[in-house]
């Protein structure tokens, strides 16, 4: 019930007045919110004050500056809130409260009042409103002792999305010095951006109070470059962050991007695919740190390839490789995105080994395909920079068999010629082996098995017609000249006919 001594009190004009001359002193605002959190990049101001946060970018051909877009930064109150009510005067109807789901709170006297969604100077003008009915000008305070966690959505190019519930940082309680997480501990909640995301279009969407959505559009790419922090908006409960799909890719601006401390870790193991001209191809774990396997040969040994980042370099040694027959100049590499698309980014290998232009070496995404063409012309030269690189493995194996010196598996360096392996199998047998042709047997990596004859010429350089570079588990079948032939289908016959002339001289005596 209404204390009816402070009823009297108030209702005498003398001390109403006298109490009203001390409130505009002591109060200057009926719905003055005190106690309010201090967020570390946004001040909290009266909606009437809101100015509008304008995302600068740095122009460029790529680029260009975001529309200016208001977005309230003001606290709303929600299930979880812990506030104090302050009624001025009347001490016992002043009382702490946690803000139930549904956002009503029971005063005494009046009963529920609805919260939910409004500041806290917005709560108190409506308390105030409701206790008006029983107390002439009631002066109302909220103090927030404890906001709720921030529950917050993540969409678009990220490597889990979802919802997540943040924690707030520094204080606690009744403590006023907490702090709200930003759009950037958002993102590294969701374990980081993916490769394929435009982080000059990231939006934040706020439903404020009983309002319409607001949309703000960040450019984080800024904030790499120049850091500044007011493209990291603090968050509030309910909001949700959207990272699209880029429509256009440059390489140095991906590398740079995935430096940063919102991208993927680079220490997530992704599985990718490699296809063409590699000596192993097939799907792969692509980690950082030593890969085993990096320039492997057949025979099972490997060689490891150093620390380094997932990239697709690494991708390459994983599956062996590249065959002489590699374009490095055209590889491909097909992404899939969040949105359903998929994003197809031209690689230039060669210009990483001609200039060192590590951003050719992009960082490998989970789900990426990367396709090895073959080239329609070998430049000698070039093939043989080419296998002295971590791009080649360190050693490929091919069989030799038949009339040499030697005959077995050989180990012989990337891009090495038929003579070249000729020579490693000890060269032609003598008198035996037939010099004019041979015969080179292949695998192809359709599973299709082609054999065709070779004119040899060890006067010859490095040619398709005499002087092939050769390939992973190439067989060459060096046959039998045409003495060699008779020879032993002469041995053939006489082997039987000794036998039975030894025989003979057995039973019969001579």
């Amino acid at each position: 019930m209404l204390n009816t001594g402070l009823l009297k009190f108030l209702t005498q004009p003398a001390a109403g007045v006298a109490l009203l001359a001390t409130v505009n002193v002591a109060v200057p605002s009926a719905s003055l919110a005190q106690g309010q959190p201090v967020l570390p990049t946004t001040q909290i101001t009266p909606l009437t004050q809101i100015t509008p946060i304008t995302p600068t970018r740095q122009t460029s051909p790529t680029t260009q500056t975001s529309p200016s877009v208001p977005i309230d930064t003001n606290y709303s109150l929600g299930g979880g809130d812990r506030i104090r009510v302050n009624v001025f005067e009347v001490p016992e109807y002043t009382g702490e409260y946690q803000i139930p789901p549904g956002g009503a709170i029971n005063l005494p006297l009046i009963g529920s009042v609805s919260v939910l969604g409004l500041t806290t100077e917005q709560a108190s003008d409506e308390i105030a409103r409701r206790y008006s009915r029983f107390l002439k000008r009631p002066l109302i305070s909220i103090n927030l002792l404890s906001p709720r966690p921030i529950n917050v959505f993540v969409a678009g190019e990220v490597t889990r999305p979802g919802a997540y519930t943040l924690s707030l940082s520094g204080g606690a309680g009744d403590n006023p010095g907490v702090q709200y997480p930003t759009v950037l501990a958002a993102l590294t909640t969701a374990q980081g951006t993916l490769g394929s995301a435009d982080m000059t279009q990231v939006q934040l969407r706020r439903k404020v109070g009983r309002g319409p959505e607001q949309v703000v559009t960040l450019n984080l790419e800024e904030l790499v470059q120049t850091g500044r922090l007011t493209q990291d908006i603090t968050l509030r409960d309910g909001d949700t962050i959207v990272v699209p799909t880029a429509t256009t890719f440059d390489l140095a601006r991906a590398r740079n991007l995935s430096a940063a401390n919102f991208a993927a870790s680079p220490n997530t193991p992704r599985t990718v695919a490699i296809v063409g001209e590699v000596n192993r191809p097939g799907s792969y774990l692509v980690t950082t740190g030593s890969t085993e396997g990096g320039n492997a040969t057949t025979t099972g040994t490997s060689q490891p390839t150093g620390s380094g980042q997932p990239t697709i370099t690494r991708a390459i040694q994983l599956a062996g490789g590249i065959t002489p027959q590699a374009n490095v100049r055209s590889i491909i590499l097909r992404r899939p995105t969040r949105s359903g698309s998929e994003q197809t980014l031209d690689i230039n290998l060669w210009q990483l080994l001609e200039s060192g232009d590590i951003n050719q070496d992009l960082i490998v995404q989970d789900g990426d395909t990367i396709f090895i063409p073959t080239a329609t012309e070998i430049n000698p030269a070039e093939a043989t920079q080419l296998a002295t690189t971590t791009l080649s493995p360190g050693r490929i194996q091919v069989g030799v068999v038949g009339e040499v010196k030697r005959p077995g598996a050989v180990d012989i360096q990337p891009n090495s010629s038929l003579n070249q392996a000729l020579l490693a199998a000890g060269g032609f047998n003598d008198a035996r082996a037939s010099r004019g042709t041979v015969d080179l047997v292949r695998l192809n990596p359709n599973g299709s098995v082609t054999k065709r004859q070779v004119k040899v010429d060890f006067s010859q350089g490095i040619n398709e017609e005499t002087n092939p570079i050769l390939r992973n588990n190439d067989v060459v079948l060096v046959s039998r000249s045409g003495i060699a032939k008779t020879s032993d289908t002469l041995s053939t016959i006489s082997g039987p006919l000794g036998t039975i002339i030894n025989v003979l001289r057995f039973f019969v005596g001579f």
